[in-house]
């Protein structure tokens, strides 16, 4: 939060600086209705990192993978506040990510008291697909007798990455926290999120697969979701790695590639300033279609999209568990060579 002017009375040109200033954090995704410092799901302390379906005051939920929440705190405890049964991970003041399994209700994250003070504490939840219905719902925190919520330091940047099960960081040990996305965000000291979901294709494809060409543009996973509001934060880079599911839902080459080029322009259209990387896919399929979709979007004028030849990245015996999803091992080594990639034309 800003500090308090005074009791002069701003003039318009320093409310356009401190609007222009508000704008540059990382948005958080509800509206600050409620009491400032309470811990509940409106609280403006609290950054939200992700699309959060924000319709519900008392409880934010994010479906896609890598989503997370950051606050700051002053006490020595705190607790979440959880509707029904989730695997969910929490740091501390940049801690390791602790695993807290089928919790509910009022999880408490400090059975050892802290250091008094003021900290910052991070969660996200296990991805819902799949065989698993975990109840991904933030409700809040609730802290000591005294205590409040204060405006964490957090990036004004944001890496998003669009994909399958292999950018959500399925059979990793962490799942979306083990994944090359979160990695490479962390590297980088960026904001960052996976916008995937396990089994998902590019192309619409009539069978049910989820098409992530018109998919990317809602708050969840299903196609009735509301649409999502990219005002609430802009993606300084977005990095594409879809096309290994495809194949096993009849989808050809001339629908991929039209698809492709519609989720470039989606893209584009979303974040007018980011830089787009379209990523080969690890088992090398549509290439070429990921290649001419590129070259249309470049073609026409747009210097901000790249193709990566992630060729000898990985290798599927040892960097994989069942040769086409990534080990942890297999993440860390995707994380090495994007990582560079990126930070060369990452944006303000």
């Amino acid at each position: 939060m800003l500090p308090n002017p005074g009791t002069r009375r701003p003039v318009p040109a320093v409310l356009a600086a401190l609007a222009l200033l508000a704008g540059l954090l990382v948005a958080a995704a509800g509206p600050a209705s409620a009491a400032a410092g309470d811990g509940s799901p409106t609280d403006p302390n609290i950054r939200y990192f992700g699309r959060w379906d924000t319709r519900s005051a008392t409880a934010y939920v994010s479906e896609w993978a890598g989503a997370y929440v950051v606050v700051g705190f002053t006490g020595t405890t705190v607790k979440l506040r959880q509707r029904n049964a989730i695997d969910l991970f929490a740091s501390i003041d940049g801690g390791p990510d602790v695993s807290y399994v089928n919790v509910s209700g009022t999880v408490n994250l400090t059975p050892t008291p802290l250091a008094r003070g003021t900290h910052t504490l991070r969660v996200s939840y296990r991805p819902v697909a799949g065989s698993y219905h975990g109840d991904a719902v933030f409700q809040g925190v609730l802290l000591d007798a005294g205590a409040r919520t204060v405006v964490p330091q957090v990036p004004t940047r944001v890496v998003e990455f669009v994909g399958d099960s292999i950018t959500v960081g399925q059979l990793s040990s962490k799942q979306a926290l083990t994944a090359y996305g979160w990695l490479v965000g962390e590297r980088l000291g960026t904001g960052h999120t996976q916008i995937a979901v396990g089994g998902a294709c590019l192309y619409p494809a009539p069978d049910g697969c989820i098409g992530m060409s018109e998919r990317f543009l809602r708050t969840g996973l299903a196609a009735a979701a509301p649409p999502w509001d990219f005002s609430r934060y802009q993606a300084s880079a977005v990095v594409i790695n879809l096309g290994t599911n495809d194949v096993g839902h009849g989808v050809t080459g001339a629908q991929f590639q039209s698809a492709y080029v519609t989720l470039l322009r989606n893209v584009r259209a979303k974040y007018p300033n980011a830089t787009i990387f379209a990523l080969e896919t690890l088992r090398r399929r549509y290439v070429a279609e990921t290649q001419a979709a590129v070259n249309t979007v470049t073609g026409a004028g747009d210097n901000k999209v790249v193709f990566v030849n992630t060729e000898g990245w990985i290798t599927e015996a040892t960097d994989t568990v069942d040769n086409v999803h990534p080990n942890d091992t297999g993440h860390r080594k995707i994380a090495d060579r994007l990582a560079p990639i990126i930070a060369a034309r990452l944006t303000s």
